[in-house]
C-alpha cells in the first residue's frame, strides 16, 4: 500500500523533480525525499525517468518545456553529458564535468551542481571513517567516482590511488585531481593491501554475476570500506569488508546524506514557486 506522506498532496499544483538514469529500478530517491519535502511543507513528488544515453538530448529539451518540473537528480549514465545542458554549474561541478543535481533557474534554464563526494565522505564520517592523513583507494573513474576522488582529497587524505579499467576516463580523472590538489595522485589496482579507505564507486555488485572491485582477501580490520551499490542494500564488497573486521558505509548512507543536500539545493532555488 502506497505511503499516504507521498500522495497527500498529490495534486494538479504539484511541482516535479525528475531522477534520471538507466538502469533506473535502483533508486532510492523517489520514496527518500518525496517525505522530506512533504514535511518541509512543500507540494512536491520525485518521479524516477528512465532515459537512454542515446534519447538523452531529446528527452532534456522536452522536459525543459514543462514548467511544473523544478529539478532533474542524475544518474548513471548521465552525469556527464548533462553538464552540457546546463547554463551554469557550481565551480566543482565545473571541475568535474559532471553534474549530479539541476535545478530550474530563473531564467527557465538549469543549474547544476555534484554532491556525490560530499555526501560519500559526510555518509562515511559518520560511520567512522577518518580521511585525514589516510592513504585511500578509489576504484571507479566515473561521475560518483570523480566526485569522491576530489572530496576526499578536500578531506585530507595523504595520497589518492584510482583504479579504472578504462584507461582514457582514468587518465582524464588523474589529470584533473592532480591540477586541482597537492596530494599525490596516481594509478591504483583492486590489491586493497596499505590502504586505510577503501572505496567501490562502480555499479560492481548491482548484479550477482559481477566480479567483486577489489581483492577482499586482502582486506585488514583497520582499514574503512565504502561503496555507492544501493541495490542490494548490502553489497557483495561491504559484506566481504563486514566479515573482515571492517568499518563500512554503504550506497544507502551516501543517497541519504545526497538527500539532504539535495533537498536544501531545490528549496534554496531562487526560482522556486512553492513557497
Amino acid at each position: 500500500m502506497t505511503s499516504p506522506s507521498l500522495t497527500a498532496n498529490l495534486n494538479g499544483a504539484t511541482r516535479l523533480h525528475l531522477i534520471i538514469g538507466d538502469p533506473i529500478a535502483q533508486v532510492k530517491s523517489p520514496s527518500g525525499m518525496t517525505p522530506k519535502f512533504v514535511e518541509a511543507g512543500r507540494n512536491d513528488i520525485v518521479v524516477p525517468v528512465r532515459v537512454t544515453s542515446a534519447d538523452l538530448a531529446a528527452f532534456l529539451a522536452g522536459v525543459s518545456l514543462a514548467q511544473n518540473v523544478d529539478s532533474i537528480i542524475i544518474t548513471v549514465p548521465h552525469k556527464f553529458a548533462c553538464f552540457d545542458h546546463c547554463e551554469t554549474v557550481s565551480d566543482r561541478a565545473r571541475l568535474l564535468g559532471a553534474v549530479q543535481h539541476m535545478r530550474r533557474t530563473a531564467s527557465g534554464r538549469w543549474h547544476g551542481e555534484n554532491f556525490d563526494g560530499m555526501s560519500f565522505v559526510a555518509a562515511a564520517k559518520v560511520r567512522g571513517a577518518a580521511f585525514q592523513g589516510a592513504r585511500a583507494l578509489l576504484v571507479g573513474a566515473g561521475g560518483a567516482g570523480s566526485a569522491i576522488a576530489l572530496a576526499m582529497v578536500e578531506a585530507g587524505v595523504a595520497e589518492l590511488a584510482i583504479h579504472d579499467t578504462d584507461e582514457q576516463r582514468l587518465a582524464k580523472l588523474l589529470d584533473k585531481i592532480a591540477g586541482a590538489t597537492a596530494t599525490p595522485v596516481r594509478r591504483g589496482s583492486p590489491d586493497p593491501s596499505g590502504f586505510d579507505i577503501i572505496v567501490n564507486a562502480t555499479p560492481l555488485g548491482m548484479r550477482a554475476e559481477d566480479p567483486l572491485p577489489v581483492d577482499v582477501g586482502r582486506l585488514k580490520p583497520e582499514s574503512f570500506v565504502g561503496c555507492v551499490v544501493t541495490a542490494p542494500a548490502i553489497s557483495p564488497l561491504i559484506e566481504a569488508a563486514r566479515k573482515a573486521g571492517c568499518r563500512t558505509s554503504t550506497g544507502l548512507d551516501m543517497t541519504e546524506a545526497a538527500q539532504k543536500l539535495g533537498l536544501n539545493f531545490v528549496l534554496s532555488s531562487p526560482s522556486s514557486q512553492n513557497d
